[in-house]
């Protein structure tokens, strides 16, 4: 049972939300794009923790990989290694000093620079491109910028028919609150594309006939979509449901 009561949780959930480097219901696999893709040595944030209320994961870049370390916070009070904050504010100043952080591994990490919310998918290719351009004597302008940003997806998988129920390999893109499906991949034209600001949940489903099966439930319908296998159904559950997330949050 929680040891906070429903009003001390909406105080607590307000008072992170002053927080520029918390990044709330962020996925540990999200958390790692990031900051590999656009954090430097040191960069770091602060998540939710699936081991329940009051739990947080600190997420860290160290080189070419990235560290998760438990924060949890009990009667407002923030703990962090053998360290006890008595206030937000307190956890904050004390990432403001850029501390030394040491894992059970033996890395050591000096939290440099907290990874701000408010950067939502960036561009991991930009620099590519200008180099391409000057490369070949072609400005950026000439190039048309088609890779991929952060938190984006695509790949085949097979959906259900809407009338008859028979199921088809679609193509699929995810860009950001649009996920669309093509006949196949070289198709230009999508079939259709669901706007997923009207999509209210994503998750796996066990009510077909099918295995690595999945559901995005939107007013006018449920679509029913199967992966080859059960990571790649996951992966696209997290990625989707992150940008649920995003979405009810309003960024």
């Amino acid at each position: 049972m929680s040891v906070y009561s429903d009003a001390s949780n909406e105080d607590l959930c307000d008072e992170l939300d002053t927080l520029g480097w918390y990044h709330y219901d962020l996925s540990r696999h999200a958390a790692e794009a990031l900051l590999l893709s656009n954090g430097v040595d040191g960069s770091y944030l602060l998540r939710n923790s699936n081991d329940g209320p009051g739990c947080f994961a600190l997420s860290v870049r160290a080189k070419d990989s990235v560290k998760h370390f438990h924060v949890t916070r009990r009667d407002n009070v923030y703990i962090f290694g053998f360290n006890e904050f008595p206030s937000l504010q307190d956890f904050i100043s004390h990432f403001a000093n850029q501390p030394l952080l040491g894992s059970d591994a033996g890395t050591l990490i000096v939290l440099k620079s907290p990874y701000p919310w408010r950067v939502e998918e960036p561009s991991i290719y930009e620099s590519v491109r200008v180099h391409t351009a000057i490369q070949t004597g072609r400005t950026k302008d000439d190039l048309v910028p088609k890779a991929p940003s952060l938190g984006t997806k695509e790949g085949y998988l097979v959906k259900k028919g809407a009338v008859v129920k028979n199921w088809k390999q679609r193509w699929f893109t995810l860009h950001r609150n649009e996920l669309k499906y093509f006949k196949d991949k070289m198709c230009e034209e999508p079939i259709r594309t669901l706007d997923l600001t009207s999509c209210s949940a994503v998750q796996f489903d066990y009510s077909q006939d099918r295995v690595n099966c999945f559901c995005l439930v939107f007013p006018d319908r449920t679509f029913y979509l199967c992966a080859k296998t059960g990571v790649e159904a996951d992966e696209w559950i997290k990625i989707l449901q992150w940008k649920l997330s995003q979405i009810r949050k309003g960024r």
